[in-house]
């Protein structure tokens, strides 16, 4: 059956670039598909062309995609379009589910048993507690373990040397590296491995076995993978070995939408795909059948200003019927009750997508105060165990309770009291002993100077002034009055739990009622069911990723929340600065291009945003500015133009070529025979380019 053939006799609808995309089916072939293409519908076809159109065998065909749901789901697809017939004969997988079947192959081969796999996260969680307790001698929040586990997840995603996991003690402000070590150590001592070991022993197996490796490969002579982007270093390791020797690899992503950096997505993979494998196809699919024209346009226009992309460029197929929009409030817990408003008239299906969990918050107490109905997906409870939060709670309670020994401790240090732990431990001591508060423990003790002791009683005072006022008043007043935003900024901790407690607490008499509506509020988070129907939905923008909203709103889109951080010259940043900014900037990417008609972009007053202003163009058109009285590309477009091997002139060195370009510098061979570093600020800001 030819293509034409299969298309009439299955009623596929395609356009050029995806018929062209599902008739490529040998060699290495890298498909970049924009938002709302019709990626999925691809995949499904092309597989059905290969097995029906074309008679290979099915087994023959590895199809791999990002989570186990997405494997089940173009099953079905592929079994609505194609036949139930196909159902057993089809082979979708997660890398995970292939990696287990390499272990398997290499007990076979060597009769032994391979480690066993802990599927509890809870085990997982409750190994890591304890490994912390041991090396921090301290107590792990559940937000303290959570951030390990990522970060165990991505050191081994990541094939990460030595000296680059000890390089992550300083980024953690802990001793990651010791905790890294034990956790390792304590998996092999009971003969277990975690999810992310199950790909490094895959990956060992393949190098360390050539019969496996070369059977595995004989097995599979065509390997198909979805959602390459999100794909990891170690993923993208075993990938290449499978597809190693027949060559044949299809791979579908786009990098404008790897959002998941944190748990080591690498779209480098993709920039470096031709490089990678010689001869390869890059074919392009960018015609958007989601979003209204001007949600597509901005989108575009916005997401051409990131260094570390593809050229391609997202194209409408609706009409443009909907501006993007901002609505700029006047603070940033004025969001909420204007959302509340929307939710209570919500008659077509509205998200509201947010960077962080948290930022649903204050959303969710309104919400159910109000008692109207909403829909969340995946919103975790680490916010309320947080150290901030934490903190904050132990403040609150001390300042009820100065008999409370564990709470002062927990937060002596963070406020100006100025005493140092030695004295600390012995106020508590002293407090237990004579049976009088930690407040005339101060006052009876012997040991403490003039100025400590005038500095713990102003904290004193403050804390007395907490219980008679409303509690968005006393978190101003730990905040700014009792050194607490000091050590924040001390500790290089960001302010952002503050705030969210904040708009809570606008809405409690009492500090004491804060913490009730926080543990009320933790439950319902924890065991609320959402109603299935409900049009109104809150999800971060991870979460929402492959799914379409007839309107978006995206709350929070300020300077320093999202984007968590700015960079004005890429070519003067740090590299690291550059690639966690640009991942923001797909994240706002994706974000927008979830919305089908009508997206709304939330700022406030006396905050800048620079994302709504790019993406409204509130101020000039991203692709020009002014310079000497003529148009220009923007600096953003002048460094895309000299990429590895781009041909550059100089008005003082002549015509050369561009051997790297690395943190805003490139080196350069001239046809002189000369190599020389030039910085790309420089050449821009001083015309030295033809």
């Amino acid at each position: 059956m030819n293509f034409e053939e299969l298309k009439e006799t299955y009623g596929l609808k395609l356009n050029e670039a995806q018929s062209r995309a599902i008739q490529e089916t040998e060699g290495a072939v890298l498909l970049l598909a924009v938002p709302g293409s019709g990626k999925t519908t691809v995949l499904v076809a092309r597989l059905g062309y290969m097995v029906i159109g074309l008679g290979i065998d099915p087994a023959s065909i590895l199809t791999m995609t990002y989570t186990v749901a997405a494997t089940h789901d173009m099953k079905e697809r592929f079994c609505r379009f194609f036949g139930e017939e196909w159902r057993e004969r089809v082979e979708f997988r997660t890398i995970n589910g292939v990696c287990a079947k390499i272990i398997q192959s290499y007990e076979r081969l060597t009769g032994g048993t391979a480690f066993s796999l802990i599927t509890d996260e809870k085990e997982l969680s409750a190994l890591i507690g304890a490994i912390y307790k041991d090396t921090a001698f301290d107590f792990p929040t559940e937000s303290d373990i959570k951030n390990i586990r990522t970060q165990i997840t991505y050191a081994k995603n990541m094939m990460l040397s030595e000296d680059e996991i000890k390089a992550l003690d300083k980024k953690m402000g802990i001793s990651f590296s010791a905790i890294y070590k034990k956790y390792n150590e304590a998996l092999k001592e009971h003969k277990r491995m975690d999810y992310d070991d199950q790909m490094v022993y895959a990956y060992r197996i393949l190098k360390r076995y050539p019969r496996i490796l070369e059977a595995v490969q004989n097995r599979y002579r065509y390997i198909c993978v979805d959602e390459a982007q999100d794909t990891s270093k170690i993923q993208h390791a075993i990938i290449a070995l499978l597809a190693e020797r027949s060559g044949n690899l299809f791979m579908v992503g786009d990098e404008d939408q790897s959002i998941y950096g944190f748990r080591a997505a690498y779209p480098e993979a993709l920039l470096s795909f031709e490089k990678d494998h010689p001869g390869a196809k890059v074919l392009l699919m960018e015609q958007n059948f989601r979003s209204d024209a001007h949600i597509v346009a901005a989108a575009d226009r916005f997401v051409q200003k990131n260094l570390h992309r593809h050229e391609k460029h997202m194209q409408p197929t609706h009409p443009a019927k909907n501006e993007v929009k901002e609505i700029l409030l006047p603070s940033r817990s004025a969001q909420y009750p204007y959302l509340l408003k929307v939710a209570a008239n919500c008659k077509k299906e509205t998200a509201v997508l947010y960077r962080d969990n948290e930022c649903a918050i204050p959303l969710i107490d309104l919400l159910e105060r109000h008692g109207i109905s909403y829909r969340i997906r995946a919103l975790d409870t680490s916010f309320f165990t947080h150290r901030v939060v934490q903190d904050i709670a132990a403040i609150i309670r001390f300042s009820y309770d100065p008999y409370d020994t564990e709470a002062f401790m927990q937060i002596y240090y963070k406020l100006t009291t100025y005493l140092n732990k030695q004295t600390a431990k012995m106020l508590c001591e002293f407090s237990k002993s004579h049976g009088v508060s930690v407040w005339d423990a101060m006052e009876l003790a012997s040991g403490l100077n003039g100025g400590t002791l005038k500095a713990c009683r102003a904290v004193q005072t403050q804390m007395w002034k907490m219980q008679t006022e409303r509690a968005d008043m006393t978190l101003y007043r730990i905040d700014a009055l009792m050194g607490y935003g000091e050590y924040l900024s001390r500790a290089g901790i960001k302010r952002n739990k503050l705030s969210i407690l904040e708009s809570i607490g606008i809405r409690e008499d009492s500090a004491l009622a804060l913490l009730a509506r926080l543990e009320k509020l933790s439950d319902l988070v924890k065991n609320r069911q959402s109603p299935e129907d409900c049009h109104f939905i809150l999800s971060t923008v991870h979460s929402a990723k492959g799914l379409e909203y007839d309107t978006v709103f995206l709350i929070d889109a300020i300077d320093g929340l999202f984007p968590e951080k700015t960079v004005v010259n890429p070519a003067a940043a740090d590299e690291e600065d550059v690639l966690l900014y640009e991942e923001d900037r797909r994240l706002f990417y994706v974000a927008a291009t979830r919305a089908k008609n009508h997206l709304k972009i939330m700022t406030y007053k006396g905050e800048n945003s620079v994302f709504c202003d790019e993406i409204i163009q509130k101020n000039q058109p991203a692709s020009t500015i002014k310079k000497e009285g003529k148009q220009t590309e923007d600096f953003i477009s002048f460094c895309k133009r000299y990429g590895r091997f781009a041909p550059i002139t100089h008005k003082t060195f002549g015509r050369g070529t561009v051997l790297s370009q690395d943190g805003g510098m490139i080196l350069v061979k001239f046809e002189n025979g000369k190599t020389k570093s030039l910085s790309l600020a420089v050449l821009y800001e001083k015309s030295l380019t033809e």
